[in-house]
Formats: structure tokens, C-alpha cells, sequence
């Protein structure tokens, strides 16, 4: 009979719902990534980047600190109630972020992405406590790749989906972005219906396993008072059934522990962080750099994509014929293009620069330019007067630059943002057909630690190129999901193995805000390296990039020496290492009081 969940067939569902679960929250989670262009032509120029970099700063600074929580409280209440309250969190953040956007409120949409993270990142530790409790051994990680990969679908799905919804089904007093948003906020509440789904599969589970140990221990009374009855003769029976009694209590101890349940003898405190090793510390560092490239690389990929790529800054020697007039639409001189030449030679007539790629030459100036009288036109001010001009003045959703001003400039900025988030894609897209493959060979080879040296080294790589050379980002693109999926198929399943059982769930939690302290600090970084340079990603903060993947391939070789002083547990098969090294008790912790 089952004694503990990872027995139960039912796992499979349980597993097929917690991935559904969590599309929700990756989904949102990427929506400001996605919707970077459209949100720039919405909002307010002033301040721009400072407050789109605050939308995941906001996110993770809560976290720096909560997910340790809980996780504290995933170990004390059960990993299925806290589904439900932090799925209930991120429905409610992403509600007030998207309504944030229909009114154009730079707070409430930061006070929604500070509630959806509260949520989301507690929903990780808890999803992955479920996994824990449901998964074991060589499951573990194949459990955790079919998770991502499910999950990262998510993402693939927004980075298409919310930008085509921001640009083809705005309509009446709602701007595209929030109705993007909204379409964001049904899909947590189908997040959270699942979580609904999860609970009582979980509760029966639990009964199940109680009335089998129920069964257990009637029957082996029931024999050992038999032998007792029997007399002398039956003392060896006895004596055999007092240790089948002795497993089944061990085995049911444990299981009573993954369940959350009747911890007596050692009670979960929070000071268990001080005995946590030192290859817990250096998985957690290891998370902070790696995803450090990672994760905050996606935030900003599109623009980074787009100025490196498809919506190249033209030469300063490429100006129209009249820098002074609109450059094309209804406003145009004459109602034709106003035509760009190189150093302003227009002797051959028609344009030759600057080039596919590059973003349309708009005007320098211009002077009390009306829309009034102009059919088709619905302007937001009634005169525009610019001395100078700059990009940051082009309002793509306004009627007076999409469709009179700078229509060739708009449409480019369009088509340049929809190509960006369809190839910043390709990592998700990596990720998600290899993790459920890498996860299965995990289990099958081990070597964690070595993987989670070699996927920071192919990192580094990915960041040189693109910071400095100007070729196709799809190379780069793909060696970037191949790294992040390796990384992610040995971070998290090592996790269980370089703490007590008992704490996997605070362990989960402390990882997680870690890796929050970076998500809050990077962003912004980035977008000081980008005021730095001129209002220019490149190479900047390619470099900070490559700074973080290189700190990881170092911190993967000292996790590789470190395990391997210590038994080689996460670079085993099984998670248990030598047994001669383990024989010698735990390692000294490297947080002591």
C-alpha cells in the first residue's frame, strides 16, 4: 500500500495542475517586458524607463524578505492552502495593475505589480513545496523541467498575445496596454481555479495515507497480541513484528513530515537558517548572478532588441529635406513623404538612407503644426511646437504622429516592437522543449553542480556577442534559453538536497529572496547604465550582463569544489553522495551565533 504521496498515481494530475497554475503568474509577470514600446508611447514620457524599471523593482523588494516567510509558513500551514492565498494575491494585483493602466496612474499600477508580487513569488515557493511532497528522487527534477516548461508558456504566450492585443483591440476609452493587462488578469483567475483544483486531490491524499498507516498499525497489533497469546513459543514472531512496526513508524514519520504533519520531535523554527551549509549559500549566490543575466536581460530585451537590431538610431548625417515639417502622413508637405538624405544631399532625388532597420528620420523642429480641418485626424492638443525634437516626444498613440506627422516613423516603431518580443521569445521557447529533457537527464547522470558552472560560462558568451557584435541576435537568443534551461534543471531540484527535509520549505522561501534582492537591484541598474549612455542600452548594459555570468562561472567552480569535500551529493545520481563522507555528519555551518 502507499504510504507517502510520491506513491500515488495521482501525482501526474497534481503535477499537470500546479504547471497550469503557474502559467498565470509567468504570464503577468513578463506583461511590462512585452508591452515596453506601447507603454512608452502611453505613459508620460518624463521619467520613462525610471518607472518601468520600478513595475519588477516594486515586484521583488517585498520578496527580498517575504518568500522566507513563506516558505516559513508553507512548512507550518500545508503547501495547498497557501496556493490559494497567494494565487489570490496575484489575481488581485494584476486587477489593480490593469486598471492602473486605464487611467494612466504610474501608483496604482506600482501598488498592483507590489501586490501580484506578493503572490507570485510566494506561489513559487509554495508550487515548489508541492512538487517536493509529491516528487522524490530521481522525479524530482524531471517534476521541476515538465513544470517550467509548462510554465514558460506563459511567457511565450505574452510576449505574442499582449503586444497584438495593445495594438489591434484598443477601442473606445481603453487604451490597447490595459486591455492587454485585463486579458492578463482572466488568465490568473484561471491560475487561481486550479489552485481551487489542487486542494481537495491534496486533502484526499492525506486521508488516504492516514486510514493506510490506520490499517497498518491495527494489523500489527492485532498480530502481536496474537503472539502474545501464543506464548514463548511465538516470542521470535513477536519480535519480527515489533521491527515491521519500527520501519513502518520511520517510513511514516517521513511521510508525516513532507505532509506537514505531526513534527513533534524536531519543530520547524526559523533559527534553522543558521544550520543551513555552506552549498546552500553558494547555490543561492549562484541564483542571484545567473538570474541577475537572465531574468532582469528579459525585462528589457525588446528595447534592446530593437536598438541593436530591428529600430537601429539612424546616422546623425541622415536629415529630411525639410527638417522642419513632417516627415510622412496627412501632414506631410504636399500630403508625400518629406524624403531623408545622407548630409542633407538630395541632388539624386529619391531617399537612400538610413536604411532598413533603422528607425525613419523625424523632424528636428517644428512650429504651431494644427491638425484642425484635416479629415481623419483626432489630435490630443490643438498646436504642437517643438524647438527640438527627440524620439521621447513622438507619441505613437496619438493620431497626430501615427497618422499625420511621422506615420513611417510610427508603423516602423511597430513593426520593429512586435519582431523584437516575437525573437526575445526564443529563450522560452528553448526552455520550454529542453527542461522537461535536461531534468530527465539530471536524474539519470546527476553532475548538478558541474551544470550549474557550464551554463553561467555559455552566458558570458551570450552577452559579449550581443553587446559587441552586430549580427543576428538568434544565435545568442538560443544559447541564452539553453543556458538559462540548464541552469534552472539543477538549481532548484539541489535545493532539497543541501538542507534537512524539514526545512526544504524555508529553504525554497530564503532562495527565492535572494534571487528577489537581485530582480529589485538590476533593473535599476540597468536603467542608470542606460541614462549613463546617453538614453542607449548598448554595450553598457551588456556588460553588466557579463559581469553577472562571469561571477556565476566562479561561484559554480567553488560550488563544485565544496560538494565535492563534502560527499559530491549534488553531483551524485541519487542526491546522497559517499557514504563514507555523509558517515561523518553534517558540515559546519557557514552562518553561526
Amino acid at each position: 500500500m502507499a504510504t507517502q504521496k510520491s506513491q500515488l498515481t495521482v501525482r501526474w494530475l497534481v503535477l499537470l495542475l500546479a504547471c497550469i497554475m503557474m502559467i498565470g503568474n509567468y504570464y503577468c509577470y513578463d506583461n511590462p517586458a512585452s508591452l515596453h514600446n506601447s507603454m512608452q508611447t502611453l505613459m508620460p514620457p518624463t521619467n520613462f524607463e525610471t518607472y518601468y524599471s520600478l513595475l519588477y523593482t516594486v515586484y521583488s523588494i517585498p520578496n527580498i524578505v517575504l518568500p522566507f516567510f513563506g516558505g516559513f509558513f508553507v512548512d507550518k500551514l500545508g503547501a495547498p492552502v497557501c496556493l490559494l492565498i497567494f494565487s489570490s494575491l496575484i489575481l488581485a494585483g494584476q486587477i489593480l495593475f490593469a486598471f492602473g493602466a486605464s487611467v494612466e496612474s504610474w501608483p496604482l499600477m506600482l501598488m498592483g505589480r507590489v501586490i501580484f508580487g506578493l503572490g507570485g513569488e510566494n506561489l513559487t515557493v509554495a508550487q515548489s513545496a508541492v512538487l517536493a511532497q509529491w516528487f522524490v528522487g530521481k522525479e524530482l527534477a524531471f517534476a521541476f523541467g515538465i513544470n517550467l516548461s509548462i510554465s514558460r508558456l506563459g511567457s511565450v504566450i505574452n510576449n505574442y498575445v499582449s503586444p497584438a492585443v495593445a495594438d489591434d483591440l484598443a477601442f473606445s476609452d481603453f487604451n490597447g496596454v490595459s486591455m492587454a493587462l485585463w486579458v492578463g488578469a482572466l488568465i490568473c483567475g484561471g491560475s487561481l481555479f486550479t489552485a481551487f483544483m489542487i486542494v481537495p486531490i491534496d486533502k484526499a491524499a492525506i486521508k488516504r495515507l492516514n486510514d493506510t498507516t490506520k490499517f497498518n498499525d491495527d494489523l500489527t497489533s492485532s498480530l502481536l497480541e496474537d503472539g502474545e497469546d501464543g506464548g514463548g513459543n511465538n516470542r521470535s514472531k513477536a519480535s519480527s513484528f515489533d521491527g515491521i512496526r519500527a520501519v513502518s513508524a520511520e517510513r511514516m514519520s517521513t511521510s508525516a513530515m513532507l505532509l506537514h504533519e505531526d513534527v513533534d520531535e524536531e519543530e520547524i523554527r526559523l533559527t534553522d537558517v543558521k544550520n543551513f551549509g555552506v552549498i546552500f549559500w553558494l547555490l543561492s549566490l549562484s541564483c542571484l548572478v545567473v538570474y541577475g543575466c537572465v531574468l532582469p536581460f528579459n525585462s528589457f530585451a525588446s528595447g534592446i532588441l530593437s536598438e541593436r537590431n530591428y529600430f537601429k538610431a539612424p546616422e546623425p548625417s541622415c536629415v529630411l529635406m525639410n527638417p522642419g515639417e513632417c516627415s510622412s502622413g496627412l501632414l506631410a508637405v504636399n500630403a508625400t513623404n518629406n524624403p531623408a538624405r545622407d548630409d542633407g544631399d538630395f541632388s539624386e532625388g529619391l531617399s537612400n538612407c538610413p536604411g532598413d532597420d533603422f528607425a525613419p528620420v523625424f523632424p528636428t523642429s517644428l512650429d504651431s503644426v494644427t491638425c484642425y480641418g484635416v479629415p481623419g485626424l483626432s489630435c490630443s492638443k490643438s498646436s504642437y511646437t517643438f524647438s527640438s525634437l527627440s524620439s521621447s516626444d513622438i507619441d505613437c498613440s496619438d493620431d497626430f504622429w501615427s497618422k499625420g506627422c511621422a506615420k513611417n516613423y510610427c508603423d516602423a516603431y511597430s513593426d520593429a516592437t512586435k519582431t523584437s518580443d516575437s525573437v526575445m521569445s526564443i529563450p522560452y521557447f528553448i526552455s520550454a522543449g529542453l527542461s522537461p529533457l535536461l531534468g530527465f537527464l539530471v536524474d539519470k547522470i546527476g553532475y548538478r553542480a558541474v551544470v550549474a558552472s557550464l551554463a553561467p560560462c555559455m552566458l558570458v558568451w551570450v552577452h559579449l556577442t550581443l553587446g559587441f557584435e552586430s549580427g543576428s541576435p538568434i544565435a545568442p537568443l538560443i544559447g541564452q534559453g539553453v543556458a538559462y534551461s540548464l541552469f534552472a534543471a539543477v538549481l532548484w531540484p539541489s535545493v532539497p538536497f543541501s538542507v534537512e527535509a524539514k526545512s526544504v520549505g524555508t529553504a525554497y522561501g530564503l532562495i527565492t529572496a535572494i534571487q528577489n534582492f537581485g530582480l529589485a537591484v538590476f533593473p535599476l541598474i540597468v536603467s542608470q547604465l542606460k541614462s549613463a549612455n546617453g538614453g542607449m542600452y548598448l554595450p553598457n548594459c551588456e556588460v553588466f550582463f557579463t559581469v553577472c555570468a562571469a561571477a556565476g562561472v566562479l561561484v559554480g567552480a567553488l560550488l563544485n569544489i565544496f560538494d565535492a569535500r563534502r560527499g559530491g551529493k549534488l553531483n551524485s545520481i541519487d542526491g546522497k553522495g559517499r557514504k563514507e563522507v555523509a558517515d561523518r555528519g553534517p558540515p559546519t555551518p557557514l552562518i553561526t551565533t
